[in-house]
């Protein structure tokens, strides 16, 4: 029986699947008969990715590299189209933020340091722009594909501290959207390009900013679940839902969109 949702047989690069966005998506489309290959910058953290992979009978690899350096992903490239013959999903879920990008407390705007604004711009956009171009030109070549970025609620809201963060993520969203039309208008409909808006998710990076060493929320995280209508932080295998329909032919008319994952806080005014 046809089944759109059907991912079997494909295979995916993920990157910052050494983290816990990734890993969760990773692991996530290896249950679902995808072969993944997963990239990052700490060998160690990926391979802990690949071991939970074959824990649920997946197939993968771990390839320790940098999402900025173009040459290092066409080596990655080369290696995964020799192993399993082609490229069918990218999820860029490399990104993150730097202290020194975020206005503190006891800070304004205009002691943010510029260096570390540069830092968290290019990892969240370069970061993601490079890859889509080294692994959308086979896909562009193959005549199919999708990929998905990872937008924030930084974007359509102001979510006050993380300046660098937010406009680089609203830069994601921009290229996704005008990335999707460029591939449609000169490569025909076969790649699709799309982003995840995630909510509030605790991470390695966050958890201080939101969680006490006691588990209850900091201030910034009870403002958080005061406008959030489902009044929790998500779970990371909750993102992987609308990934797997952005992947699938299920999605095959969908392009250029953002789709929210967050509890209900982009639709709530907080009244």
């Amino acid at each position: 029986m046809y089944n759109p949702f059907n991912l079997s047989n494909r295979t995916a690069i993920v990157t910052g699947a050494g983290g816990a966005l990734g890993r969760s998506a990773a692991i996530s489309l290896a249950r679902a008969g995808v072969k993944v290959v997963v990239l990052g910058r700490t060998l160690s953290s990926l391979e802990e990715t690949v071991e939970k992979i074959k824990e649920v009978g997946g197939d993968a690899f771990a390839v320790s590299c940098d999402v900025l350096n173009k040459e290092e992903l066409e080596a990655v490239r080369d290696e995964t189209l020799k192993k399993f013959g082609s490229i069918d999903i990218l999820l860029n879920a490399a990104g993150g933020n730097v202290a020194g990008a975020v206005v503190q407390p006891d800070q304004s705007l205009f002691d943010m340091n510029m260096e570390d604004f540069d830092t968290v711009t290019k990892l969240n956009l370069n970061g993601s722009i490079i890859p889509s171009l080294v692994f959308g030109k086979v896909m562009a070549e193959q005549g199919k594909g999708s990929i998905v970025n990872y937008s924030s609620m930084t974007v359509d809201r102001t979510i006050t501290r993380v300046a660098g963060y937010s406009a680089s993520k609203a830069a994601i969203t921009n290229f996704t959207r005008w990335m999707a039309v460029e591939m449609a208008l000169k490569h025909g409909e076969g790649v699709r390009v799309n982003a995840i808006s995630p909510g509030f998710f605790i991470g390695k990076q966050n958890k201080k900013l939101l969680l006490n060493e006691d588990g209850t929320p900091t201030s910034r995280g009870e403002a958080i679940l005061r406008n959030t209508p489902y009044k929790r932080f998500g779970e990371a295998d909750e993102l992987n839902g609308a990934i797997h329909f952005l992947c699938s032919d299920a999605a095959k008319f969908v392009t250029g969109v953002i789709i929210p994952v967050d509890g209900g806080f982009s639709a709530f005014t907080g009244v």
